[in-house]
């Protein structure tokens, strides 16, 4: 009898799992939306964009399996910074050499990084995404993983668009949330983009405004011009463990190069300023089962940890890097 009931029981979660998930869902998106009107979004716009909002399980899906999560160094940063990527960068910065190169001197920010940036995050604008962000939004508001996190970068796209600073229709990118070509999220949206164009309207999509954008916030978190982001690294087996960092969230134990050079095998063949603040990153350690814990190793600078603030990979920024420094040798 105990077989029966619990095996009747298991039939009906199977069967009504998806149900009750969209039940729960269409419950938070009425609570969601009283939340919205009182936090001064007019009762429109959040009625008529909240409406056709979804619970997408595909977007649980990518964010439980993220290639940052399961992917080694080697292949990552290796896929992401390919001859091919260079010359489609290239092709791209010949095209529009004259907005790049102006966004460039005004804002103090590579081109190659931004090239590198576009080119890793959508491809230099061929893949920005067919994702309704509303719907994408929702379900990672919904869920509760990052609830907090993604509830508020919905709360700012409304607000966004009740101003009339992003348009309504065409809110489609990554399953994410992340819009244009250097995929922007609604909080970077509103504290960085900009209209480069003068055009009134801040199109992200667009050349001109995508790249100003990206370079505004790159210069906003202190981006510093022409100073290194990593160099890859042998280490002693003396090194002491706190001076490891595996995790992207807090990169700890920062000291001169002077100081880390001592647990740096053939040292003297780094030509790295000794004063310039550093840490060791060993970013395969807690990601893929069997890593060494050594190797592989990088030291890296302040301006990696800028590319941490867009990403907060290890393997994110070690591509983003190694691709810029691709485009610097043929640019």
């Amino acid at each position: 009898m105990f077989k029966f009931i619990f095996k009747t029981f298991f039939l009906c979660f199977l069967i009504f799992k998806p149900v009750c998930a969209n039940e729960d869902f269409n419950k938070w998106l009425k609570e969601f939306q009283k939340k919205a009107i009182d936090s001064g979004i007019s009762k429109k716009v959040v009625n008529e964009i909240m409406s056709d909002a979804k619970f997408l399980p595909k977007v649980i899906q990518y964010d439980r399996y993220q290639p940052e999560f399961y992917e080694d160094t080697f292949t990552y940063v290796k896929k992401r910074s390919s001859n091919k990527k260079v010359k489609e960068g290239i092709k791209l910065y010949k095209k529009e050499k004259k907005i790049i190169e102006n966004v460039e001197k005004d804002f103090q920010v590579e081109k190659e990084l931004l090239l590198a940036l576009m080119g890793i995050e959508t491809n230099f604008g061929k893949y920005l995404g067919k994702m309704d962000i509303i719907s994408s939004l929702a379900t990672l508001s919904f869920d509760k993983r990052r609830s907090d996190f993604f509830t508020e970068e919905l709360l700012i796209l409304l607000k966004l668009v009740d101003k009339n600073i992003i348009d309504k229709d065409i809110l489609y990118g990554s399953w994410a949330g992340a819009f244009g070509n250097f995929q922007f999220m609604p909080r970077t949206i509103r504290n960085y983009a900009i209209d480069y164009n003068k055009n009134k309207t801040i199109e992200l999509k667009n050349i001109e405004d995508s790249f100003a954008s990206a370079a505004n916030y790159l210069k906003s978190i202190g981006w510093k011009q022409k100073e290194p982001c990593f160099f890859k690294i042998e280490l002693k087996d003396n090194i002491p463990k706190k001076y490891l960092n595996s995790s992207a969230r807090n990169i700890k134990n920062k000291k001169r190069v002077k100081f880390l050079k001592k647990y740096i095998k053939d040292n003297e063949n780094l030509n790295i300023n000794n004063n310039l603040i550093a840490a060791i990153i060993i970013p395969d350690k807690d990601i893929i089962p069997g890593a060494e814990t050594l190797s592989p190793a990088y030291i890296v600078f302040e301006n990696y940890e800028k590319i941490l603030n867009w990403n907060r990979s290890l393997r994110f920024a070690l591509a983003v890097c190694t691709l810029k420094e691709n485009f610097k040798n043929e640019i």
